[in-house]
Order: C-alpha cells, then sequence, then structure tokens
C-alpha cells in the first residue's frame, strides 16, 4: 500500500466517521451528550458541525499517515529496485512481498533465449553454462540504474548454485557504492553458494544478510507453493528479515 492509497483509505475512513482513537491527539474529547442535543435543535448549526468534524477528522487521519511514513520504511527517501528471477513463480512471490512493505521499481529478468520448459533439458543447460561461466544475454534491461540506492536481488538456488541469468545481471551492472540485498528460494537444499556468489560480484557495494526461504521443488512435480498458509508464514518471515537489517520498522 503507497502514501496515495494510505490517504484514500484515510478519507474513507473520515467519510465514515470510523475514526480511530489512535489518531486523536491527547487532549481531545467526545463531544458530551447534552452538546449533542442542544445541536440537534439548531438544524442549521447541526449541518456546520458536521462539516466540521469531518474537516478535522480528515486532517487528523492525513497527519497521522503522514507521519507513519511509506510503508513503514526506514527511510522513504531510499530510492529502492527489487530484481528477481522466477521459473515457478516462489521467487516471484517473495519478492512482491517485499515491494508490499518496501515499495520501489519491481523487474523480473528475462532471457533473449528462455530456458527450455521441460525440467531436465534445463538443468542439463543449466549445468552447461556453469562450467562453461556462460552469462546468457538478458531480455530486461534497467534503465538508469544509478539512481537506486537499495538493490534487491531474488533467485532461486539451481545447482547449488546462483542462476546464470542473475549473474548475468550482476556483471551486466555496476552497483558500486549502492546495498545489496539478497533473497533466494529453494528445495529445502538452501542457498548453496548464492549468498557468496551475490559479494564475491558485488566487491564495491554493501551486501545486507540475506533471506531464504523454501519453495516448491521443481523436479517433484511441486511447483508454486506461495499460497494459503504457506503464504502468510512466509510474509511473516519476510517482515521479520527486514526488521532485522533495519529496512522496515
Amino acid at each position: 500500500m503507497d502514501r496515495r492509497h494510505l490517504l484514500k483509505s484515510g478519507l474513507s475512513l473520515a467519510g465514515a466517521s470510523l475514526l480511530s482513537s489512535t489518531v486523536l491527539p491527547r487532549n481531545w474529547t467526545a463531544q458530551k451528550p447534552q452538546q449533542a442535543s442542544a445541536t440537534a435543535t439548531a438544524p442549521g448549526r447541526r449541518k456546520l458541525g458536521g462539516k466540521l468534524e469531518t474537516t478535522l477528522q480528515i486532517l487528523l487521519i492525513v497527519s497521522f499517515m503522514a507521519s507513519i511514513g511509506a510503508k513503514g520504511q526506514i527511510s522513504s527517501t531510499k530510492r529502492i529496485l527489487i530484481v528477481y528471477l522466477s521459473r515457478t513463480h516462489n521467487t516471484q512471490a517473495v519478492a512482491e512481498m517485499i515491494h508490499k512493505y518496501m515499495g520501489g521499481t519491481l523487474v523480473s529478468l528475462e532471457l533473449e533465449k528462455p530456458y527450455p520448459e521441460n525440467y531436465q533439458q534445463t538443468v542439463q543447460q543449466v549445468v552447461r553454462e556453469n562450467e562453461a561461466g556462460y552469462l546468457p544475454p538478458l531480455k530486461t534491461k534497467v534503465d538508469s540504474i544509478g539512481q537506486y540506492d537499495v538493490i534487491f536481488v531474488g533467485f532461486p538456488t539451481w545447482d547449488m548454485q546462483m542462476p546464470p541469468p542473475m549473474k548475468s545481471f550482476l556483471h551486466e551492472y555496476d552497483l558500486s557504492g549502492k546495498t545489496v540485498v539478497p533473497f533466494n528460494t529453494n528445495a529445502g537444499y538452501g542457498v548453496g553458494t548464492c549468498f557468496q556468489t551475490v559479494k564475491d560480484l558485488c566487491p564495491k557495494t554493501t551486501v545486507l544478510e540475506g533471506f531464504s526461504t523454501k519453495g516448491g521443488i521443481e523436479r517433484d512435480g511441486v511447483l508454486f507453493v506461495m499460497n494459503g498458509q504457506r503464504a502468510v508464514l512466509a510474509e511473516k518471515e519476510v517482515q521479520t528479515w527486514l526488521r532485522k537489517i533495519k529496512m522496515f520498522k
């Protein structure tokens, strides 16, 4: 939810007279019953009072929304880019959870020549690419990457390594001086060498502690799993991690 949506939500609450006591100043006092009764005997005054009350509610809510900042970020001045590679959409789901709390620009990595749909064919191709150090050309282009301060990079674990397309991204763009934050999904075998590879390919950046969670197991036909209670749990894990690395209050 961005700042604009928060403002709209606040206005809707005000129009419905559902202002929570948490947004009222400490010296606010509710209108006494006898005052309400007196107002009811003067129709013109009641109408004016209603407008003033609604206006005050709107101002209070807008002030409160502004004070908490966009999405609870530590600093709303940080320009954020979230780049991810996702084959079975589990890493994409985590990327969208991060975006929900951090905002910024969300970018999916796509190749000029996509991998085969067949799982075993893709595995064999990735093994050959890793052995040869081949970096597949990216179809995705990020304009003006220099404008971003914090870059989240998300990917699954392939062959216990970072997938070649993400290596292509980290080779192609100069991230010097930026904060890089890795996140990962895997079949239950962990991150392998992925997070170390981020550090190796981004030597002039500040690499924060990464996040990892279990996704699908394509080998066994288990593809997208980030729904229902699994999604709820994953989002809680993401929140905890963002707070731990001090990216979210």
